[in-house]
């Protein structure tokens, strides 16, 4: 019998936390809603001034430094490391960036001002899209799984260098400099063999301070840190494995439904559907919905009819179709690049969440009767075996 590999039980405890957080994240944002609506709102529009900044700036952060732990854990640990299991889900990624992108800047096109938003439709999110493909059980193949855990981990990746080399602003040359230095004390660290936990968190804090002042978003201060986080082939001497395991939950249950709830929240008052006319709206759902099944899916099929990947195992064209559509969820990750794009127009912060919300449930819905007719035992859409 073949043994199990060594990540397979890692990679089926991350889908269940996932797919368990797309419930508490959805409540969240459902919350945002009633609070920004209701006479509420007032307390909401406290809470969004008084904390806004900790949780885009700060605990954001955290969620960036869990994405590169997990992604550096990839690399070592085997699902990552050979080109054959990278290729597929990586170009499905840069589809599901590119396209998007592009129909956003199409729809803007001769408008800067709006034209900033292109990064909005680009993000997936990886707890709503495997919360829905959770809902079909052991009938979705577990490398279907794997490619779409994959591919948005590759997405979350896109994010980080758009955030590092778009989002920079009146550069501080002394504050890089600091930075550099911290990073080359975290690298003789990992270099000695340290494995005290505390001594890099508190360097990393450093850090996130630095990056804050440079003018670089302070997010890339946890991909930073997590890529220097010792490991170890012991996973319970491992300070990437304790600090991953530890920092999950928290990121799932508490970091991402707080994000929701300060970013989520659309008033209502005043709207008219001349607003779904916008053209930030109308790129936002076109980016997500049309741009992000076209980008994966196109992507996928010619690298797949080059022969230089193969369709996951037990998987179909059409459950590939599903997925791609899923991608389109954008949610969590699209509402913090459309923060970060309109950061200094407040004033089309209500389009881009209005636009988000609208993608992302076309998304998930449409892929979830997709993925449907695909799982079903029987009919023209029946998967092969």
């Amino acid at each position: 019998m073949t043994p199990t590999p060594n990540y397979i039980p890692l990679i089926r405890k991350f889908l269940q936390l996932e797919s368990g957080s797309a419930v508490v994240l959805f409540m969240a944002a459902l919350l945002a809603m009633i609070c920004a609506n209701t006479p509420l709102s007032f307390m909401y529009q406290w809470f969004i001034e008084t904390f806004l900044f900790s949780i885009n700036e700060g605990l954001m952060s955290i969620f960036f430094l869990v994405v590169g732990l997990e992604l550096k854990r990839g690399f070592l640990e085997g699902q990552l490391s050979h080109l054959s299991q990278v290729l597929l889900p990586l170009v499905a990624a840069i589809g599901g960036m590119i396209v998007p992108a592009l129909i956003y800047g199409l729809v803007n096109y001769g408008n800067p001002v709006t034209l900033q938003g292109w990064a909005t439709p680009v993000a997936t999110d990886i707890a709503f899209a495997l919360g829905v493909l959770s809902l079909f059980g052991k009938r979705v193949p577990a490398s279907l799984k794997l490619f779409l855990l994959m591919l948005a981990i590759f997405d979350d990746v896109g994010a980080i260098l758009i955030i590092a080399f778009f989002y920079t602003s009146n550069l501080s040359y002394l504050s890089l400099g600091i930075a550099g230095i911290l990073v080359f004390i975290l690298l003789i660290f990992n270099n000695l063999g340290m494995k005290q936990l505390f001594l890099y968190l508190l360097v990393g804090i450093l850090l996130w301070a630095c990056i804050l002042h440079s003018g670089i978003h302070p997010t890339v201060a946890g991909v930073l840190l997590a890529l220097v986080i010792p490991e170890d082939s012991n996973q319970a001497q491992s300070p990437l494995h304790r600090l991953e395991n530890t920092l999950h939950p928290y990121v799932a249950y508490g970091i991402m439904p707080l994000f929701a709830l300060a970013n989520a929240g659309i008033p209502l008052k005043g709207l008219s559907l001349d607003i779904l006319t916008d053209a930030v709206v109308v790129g936002i759902i076109l980016g997500l919905f049309i741009g992000k099944q076209l980008g994966v899916f196109i992507f996928s099929w010619l690298l797949i009819q080059l022969g230089m990947a193969k369709l996951p195992k037990n998987s179909s064209w059409m459950s590939i179709y599903g997925v791609s559509l899923l991608c389109g969820i954008g949610f969590t990750m699209s509402l913090f690049l459309g923060t970060l794009s309109f950061e200094n127009a407040n004033n089309y912060l209500r389009e881009v969440r209005l636009g988000v919300i609208i993608g992302s449930i076309l998304s998930g819905l449409i892929g979830a009767i997709v993925l449907q007719m695909a799982f079903t035992e029987s009919g023209f859409f029946a998967r092969k075996k």
